[in-house]
């Protein structure tokens, strides 16, 4: 439900900042458990070419909030994927297929534009009143033991119990808290598009590794008139993504049929193309006192393995876990929560921000022993398959102990822990 502009003081339990998936995923998944909760923030605009490929447990949490159906009438399965070094080192790499089917599972994941995930969330709030709705940026904060404030743009304030900060890379609720982050830089610049092609994916994801990075189709639902469709993030320096977002649309597209060897056959960039620098951040904390970082308000890092939004909904529904039956009002009580999902959180995503790190420059560094290092990676995994399989499992459904909404049998909704406000 969206409130009004007017001078009104707004009182709220959880507040929820920031509009973009992440936050409003957050959202539903507290008003679930019967919380009062306020979202505040603009809506992110569209993003060109930008999808997300969720995995089971996220697929798990959708089901949780009552989201999934909606988003499988929009979202393409994906059954496999297959890695194919193309970096041209001395020693020839064997391609590496990690199938669904070796785990057990029809499919690996989902992958749905992110323009419409987004839509989906939005209107299933809608639908069902699930929280009040602010459409107005925060430009500060109040921080003390007994609770939060949160200053708007327009001059109104809103009162919270707790503050779950969704608001990205450049937060302002971190900020005030005073949670330190660390920050690094690649060189390199990933560009995003939507592609038709001549060729049927099978629902397989394919990544070409090579010297720049990881050039990565991901299989999109098809359309009347474009059968088969993917889904394009190509890593390359900064000089190259100019030169080629500067080239005719015709001559890219020869480009992506070489680039991809043939396997797509002909291949039309559907839309705009979308391009973010690559880089990584890390925070010191992932909560304290009245407030907790979910999404890229604590971590970033390449798009590979397609980790991004699926760590940002563990985020989530890990908090969600850790809140579960805590008395706002008793400090103490509420700082062991934190401290607990600060634990988990930094185990989860350290694990992921180092294997993502280590891969990415182990392809942009031309060096022989690195090169033998992750050719060998490839080898032993293609060769033994109990190894393998706990690489899928780890990707799909990491082996730390998952949260309830994560879970195959979530409880039901609306469970006894506090009533909402009236």
């Amino acid at each position: 439900m969206a409130l009004e502009h007017s001078g009104e003081i707004l009182k709220t339990q959880i507040l929820v900042a920031g509009a973009g998936s992440t936050g409003v995923a957050a959202a539903l998944a507290f008003a679930r458990s019967g919380l009062k909760v306020t979202l505040a923030g603009r809506f992110p605009p569209p993003l060109p070419g930008r999808t997300v490929a969720l995995f089971e447990a996220s697929l798990r949490f959708l089901d949780a909030i009552g989201a999934l159906t909606k988003v499988k009438q929009k979202a393409c399965p994906i059954e496999a994927i297959r890695m194919i070094d193309d970096t041209g080192q001395l020693l020839p790499t064997p391609d590496l297929l990690l199938k669904a089917s070796e785990i057990d599972l029809p499919a690996l994941g989902l992958n749905v534009s992110n323009d419409e995930l987004v839509e989906i969330l939005l209107g299933l709030a809608r639908e069902r009143e699930a929280f009040d709705l602010v459409e107005a940026d925060i430009v500060d904060y109040v921080f003390d033991g007994a609770g939060a404030v949160a200053v708007l743009a327009d001059g109104r304030r809103i009162e919270a119990d707790f503050v779950v900060a969704a608001d990205g890379r450049q937060s302002r609720a971190r900020a005030v808290a005073g949670i330190d982050t660390k920050e690094w830089t690649y060189p390199q610049v990933a560009l995003t598009m939507l592609l038709s092609h001549k060729e049927p994916h099978d629902n397989i994801s394919t990544e070409f590794h090579t010297r720049s990075g990881p050039f990565t189709l991901v299989p999109l639902q098809g359309r009347e008139g474009a059968p088969h469709r993917s889904s394009l993030v190509w890593l390359m320096s900064v000089a190259d993504a100019s030169r080629r977002l500067s080239k005719p649309r015709e001559e890219l597209e020869f480009e992506l049929e070489d680039r991809s060897r043939g396997k797509f056959g002909a291949i039309k960039i559907e839309g705009g193309i979308g391009q973010f620098r690559m880089g990584g951040m890390r925070v010191s904390t992932h909560a304290t006192g009245r407030v907790a970082l979910v999404g890229e308000t604590c971590h970033v890092f390449p798009p590979i393995g397609a980790q991004g939004l699926n760590l940002s909904l563990r985020d989530v529904a890990d908090l969600e876990d850790c809140l579960a039956s805590v008395d706002f009002a008793n400090p103490r009580e509420l700082a062991h929560a934190l401290a607990r999902y600060d634990r988990h959180r930094r185990a989860d995503v350290g694990f992921r921000t180092l294997g993502v790190d280590l891969l990415n420059r182990s392809l942009i560094i031309p060096q022989l022993p690195v090169d033998l290092l992750r050719g060998a990676g490839f080898v032993i995994m293609t060769a033994l398959g109990p190894l393998r399989r706990a690489v899928i499992r780890e990707g799909v459904s990491p082996h730390l102990l998952l949260p309830r909404l994560m879970r195959e049998k979530a409880p039901r909704e609306g469970g006894a822990r506090r009533r909402r406000f009236a």
